[in-house]
């Protein structure tokens, strides 16, 4: 008989994750029934090397072009997602506010603990600008004023977990604006996937995300007079490592994220060829970088030769169209495409204990590893 077969022997009882985690019916998992499982799970096909052996307990690598997922383990295992949920701090508010606004932030803003990109309550700072400081360098206090301009951080949350639902990241629960650990805050390497798509589909996203440099505006100083500067400022530069000690190939975002808690957590893509391959990891071990380089490259060597273990899936329509004020026009590049079949993955669910999933003519193996706990 000619199909996909399961590893038998690499079956076993679910685990269960230092958070808990979302296998209490895989079968029904959000983007197909293998990503349900707490495995690592990949098709196996010729000319295609074996993944590489990394320190993420979750990750998803999919191909953007086509919103396939290529690769995963746990990918809806729940974890702390750190800076990373910065991502739909921005992806709720760039439509919502115009990003010329002059902003004042709070003394509280300017103070909250943990990374900042140095606003102060003396100032005000133009929407665009905290948006660069909140995702080039994960200032948790632009977040924060960010927020108060979005109508206040309790407003901002529900914003950011309605629209975590209508991107179907229904392992995402957003407690702080900035990715600082809350209770009961969480989400999931294949959310970070959806909602860093959605994200990417915004041209002020992307340029948010993918800017290396820039100079970001600060009181004057006396150097500044001495020198006939109209304004102060001074040079800030991406966290992220892709553009800068590792210069990945192609790479344009997008965030990373990290506590003592959380661990590592990073979602990184890259172009090449005209192809973009995405992968979101989650609680790795530092150095997180080299985890999604192999994964990246793994990606590209990967992409339209192995059959897909699973799909993102689009987003819910929008109640109401929002109108952004300048929030940034859509990309002119292509979004990625996934099929839109309401709830139904186009993956078919593989029955429990049988061990083979029906797919003629592909004659490869299903590899599924159990995740390390």
């Amino acid at each position: 008989m000619t199909g996909v077969v399961l590893a038998a022997a690499c079956i076993a009882p679910m685990g269960t994750a230092p958070m808990g985690t979302a296998h209490a019916d895989p079968g029904n998992a959000v983007g197909g029934p293998l990503l349900g499982r707490d495995t690592t799970v990949v098709q196996r096909a010729p000319g295609v090397p074996g993944l590489p052996r990394v320190s993420a307990e979750s990750y998803v690598v999919s191909d953007l072009d086509t919103g396939k997922v290529l690769a995963a383990k746990d990918a809806h295992g729940h974890h702390l997602p750190a800076s990373t949920l910065k991502m739909l701090t921005a992806v709720a508010l760039i439509p919502k506010l115009d990003p010329d606004k002059k902003v004042k932030p709070s003394w509280k803003a300017c103070n909250i603990e943990g990374t900042a990109v140095g606003i102060k309550d003396s100032m005000s700072y133009k929407v665009s600008d905290l948006f660069y400081g909140m995702l080039m360098v994960s200032g948790n206090d632009a977040a924060t004023a960010l927020a108060e301009a979005g109508g206040g951080v309790k407003k901002t949350l529900r914003l950011m977990n309605a629209e975590a639902q209508r991107l179907r990241a229904y392992d995402t629960v957003a407690k702080t604006v900035s990715g600082l650990d809350g209770k009961g805050q969480r989400s999931s390497a294949y959310d970070l996937s959806l909602i860093a798509r959605e994200g990417l589909k915004n041209e002020a996203f992307r340029d948010y995300v993918s800017r290396r440099t820039m100079r970001f505006p600060a009181p004057r100083t006396k150097a500044d007079k001495k020198a006939k500067r109209k304004s102060g400022g001074y040079q800030i530069q991406n966290h992220n490592r892709l553009f800068t000690t590792h210069d990945y190939d192609g790479a344009y975002g997008v965030k990373n994220g990290w506590t003592s808690k959380a661990n590592g957590s990073f979602v990184g893509v890259a172009e090449r060829d005209g192809h973009s391959v995405m992968v979101a990891l989650m609680n790795s071990e530092a150095p997180f970088w080299d985890d999604t380089e192999q994964l990246l490259s793994w990606g590209f060597k990967a992409r339209g030769k192995v059959t897909p273990v699973g799909e993102l899936v689009p987003p819910r329509p929008r109640a109401q169209p929002r109108t952004a004020v300048g929030g940034g026009k859509q990309a002119k590049v292509t979004p990625p495409q996934a099929v839109n079949r309401g709830d139904e993955s186009s993956f078919p669910v593989l029955p429990v204990g049988l061990g083979v999933l029906g797919a003629a003519g592909l004659g490869a193996f299903l590899y599924v590893r159990r995740a390390p706990r």
